[in-house]
């Protein structure tokens, strides 16, 4: 018995984790700023026809994407807003703290409400990407928000939303994904939707090999937003000309991350797809 106590507490003593990290598991589980940035530079270059230079984030976090975005070329600049302190300084950390010199100049951070009376910098690209901006609840306000952005847009510049949808988000459902290589599993939780008024409610699990579920990590408190209403909020506003990405299928039927631009979906559980909205040149 004492021999096999001893070598259960080796055993024990060879497992170590590395210290939770919510934003370095988020960003494994949900995010791709490397293929963002391949997205956003190809619609621009699609819609425009010239390649962009200036990138804001909107709602941008820990601003991964802005930081990819600079690292892409000597041409490019970016601009990062967000309101939570939190984010923003666990990227300068994180990130920005990775970027060379000449890098760190061409990023702009900004702790401000994208409601805020003051203007919004220009720029060629604006996004609002993660859903994020599934927050504005009614249309009075989500319309103000897109107003500002159209404002701020340069000449034949363009804004791109991500949105999803499905049958499976009319009803609480919760779903893992395993990521072997990483040691970890990441639940996406949709705890409630009200026909009544699109409002859901969702929540980020991380559970990690070897350790506990940690329970709502993330919280979301969102109105699910239609492609068709978004289009037609993006024209009233000015951006007469939207289109949108929709994700295609690999040979599993699941999504393959590849977006191309069409005016026609398919009926299906949970879809992923861009709109994106174009200011005239």
């Amino acid at each position: 018995m004492r021999r096999q106590s001893r070598k259960q507490n080796m055993k024990k003593k060879s497992i170590t984790h590395p210290p939770f990290d919510k934003y370095e598991l988020y960003k494994e589980s949900v995010q791709s700023p490397e293929a963002d940035v391949e997205f956003l530079k190809n619609a621009y270059q699609e819609l425009s026809g010239k390649k962009p230079a200036i990138l804001r984030e909107d709602f941008c976090g820990t601003f991964a994407l802005c930081c990819e975005w600079v690292k892409f070329s000597p041409e490019h600049l970016a601009i990062g807003l967000d309101i939570d302190q939190e984010p923003i300084g666990y990227g300068k950390e994180k990130y920005f703290s990775e970027l060379d010199e000449a890098e760190k100049e061409r990023l702009t951070l900004i702790e401000r409400d994208v409601l805020s009376e003051e203007g919004l910098p220009s720029a060629d690209i604006v996004c609002a990407l993660n859903f994020s901006y599934f927050c504005f609840k009614d249309r009075e306000t989500l319309k103000r928000y897109f107003q500002k952005v159209a404002d701020s847009l340069n000449p034949g510049g363009i804004f791109v939303l991500d949105c999803f949808g499905g049958g499976k988000c009319c009803e609480a459902n919760e779903e893992e994904t395993e990521f072997t290589d990483l040691k970890f599993s990441y639940f996406w939780d949709q705890d409630s939707y009200d026909p009544l008024n699109n409002h859901a409610k969702f929540y980020i699990h991380f559970k990690r090999h070897g350790e506990k579920k940690r329970e709502r990590v993330f919280t979301y408190d969102w109105r699910m937003w239609s492609i068709p209403e978004l289009r037609d909020i993006l024209k009233e506003v000015g951006l007469a000309e939207t289109h949108t990405y929709w994700e295609g299928n690999d040979e599993d039927g699941e999504g393959n991350g590849v977006f191309s631009k069409t005016e026609s979906g398919e009926e299906c559980e949970s879809w992923v797809a861009y709109i994106v909205g174009r200011k005239a040149p």
